[in-house]
């Protein structure tokens, strides 16, 4: 049985002993240099240390690759929702006031996605890391390789996105006005879909996708026949329209669990990546033994347990029967927290050595 563990520069920014300086937010997002240095030391967390405990190989990696970052912050921001950066804290978004009058880019031309300032800011900083990457290239010699990888935009999910937007007022619009929630899910997942394939087109990448993920954690707060209705239609757009036909995969935390059988039905999804609360044996009987299901023990507990309690809690979940069918990887629920206690980990991994067989 596979073990990874998910992780990303939050745990440096926010974590004093990763971060002396003091690192901000704000600056990750926007100086190129300090994006490229931060990413540097988590892949240098990440292949040092993280990987005592998964099965990714341990030491300094030959090639090292960054990438335009922002968080969970793209979607909403991409629609023109103000970045916010709070203290101790990873950035979000401000809602923004959403209807037919003001949304900011309900009136753009559709044909010119790129068009979008925040499409336009985000290539300006994959062109200004690019020389960044360059001059590491020329001063540290042939040793480590450095590349940069293509920004080309995710999407959260439409229920999700429409949350970042709206507030929760998008949940008495599914009563009040379910029209009105009809045509903006739709305008989300069209213009992130625009936003996409022209990314793509833009650094040469086949718009055709041998691989389709998608995320949508709001739909934990709906039940399944709200999903069915509002939000299924517009998961079956995103993933009809970027292909991958045998190759879908979502990432969906909180108490979703109940709308996985759906999913997997009428999306053709065949891998998903939970967070928590999570039954994993009864999701596993759910969705059967060819499904591939990514979990494990709850962050908070990874963070804040013992070593003890977290040995315990994946010895659990590794005998509930999530493992029937050969198709679980064990992992975080879901994303490593900064300053996870390494002897958390390591009972974590000890367990999954323990427990893990078929």
């Amino acid at each position: 049985m596979p073990v990874l563990l998910g992780s990303n520069p939050r745990i440096v920014l926010l974590n004093p002993a990763l971060n002396p300086e003091g690192t901000q937010f704000r600056a990750y997002f926007e100086d190129p240099a300090v994006t490229i240095a931060v990413q540097r030391r988590h892949q240098d967390e990440v292949a040092t240390r993280l990987n005592r405990y998964t099965d990714s190989p341990i030491g300094l990696p030959e090639k090292r690759s960054f990438h335009v970052d922002w968080l969970n912050t793209y979607n909403a921001a991409h629609l023109g929702a103000p970045i916010a950066y709070r203290d101790n804290q990873i950035p979000d978004t401000h809602p923004t006031a959403v209807d037919d009058a003001d949304a900011p880019f309900y009136h753009a031309d559709p044909g010119k996605p790129l068009d979008n300032p925040f499409l336009r800011k985000s290539l300006e900083r994959h062109e200004a890391m690019a020389e960044q990457v360059e001059r590491l290239n020329r001063q540290e010699g042939a040793e480590v390789r450095y590349t940069l990888q293509p920004f080309v935009l995710g999407f959260d999910g439409p229920l999700t996105v429409a949350v970042n937007l709206r507030g929760e007022a998008i949940f008495s619009d599914m009563v009040e006005d379910p029209a009105y929630v009809h045509r903006l899910l739709g305008f989300i997942t069209e213009a992130t879909l625009a936003a996409r394939l022209a990314l793509r087109r833009h650094f040469g990448l086949d718009v055709h996708e041998p691989f389709v993920g998608l995320a949508d954690d709001s739909i934990q707060l709906i039940s399944p026949a709200m999903y069915a209705e509002f939000v299924l239609p517009y998961h079956r757009r995103w993933y009809g329209a970027l292909g991958g036909e045998k190759h879908r995969g979502m990432h969906l935390c909180g108490d979703a669990t109940r709308h996985f059988p759906m999913i997997a039905r009428e999306l053709g999804v065949k891998a998903f990546d939970t967070g928590f609360p999570v039954d994993h044996g009864a999701l596993r009987r759910a969705l059967g033994p060819d499904i591939e299901i990514s979990g494990g023990p709850e962050v908070a507990l990874l963070v804040g347990g013992t070593p003890e309690e977290v040995y315990a809690r994946t010895k659990s979940i590794l005998l509930s029967g999530v493992k029937e069918g050969g198709r679980f990887i064990l992992r975080e629920g879901n994303n490593l927290p900064p300053c996870t206690p390494e002897a958390n980990l390591e009972a974590m991994y000890r367990a999954a050595l323990d427990h893990g067989g078929l």
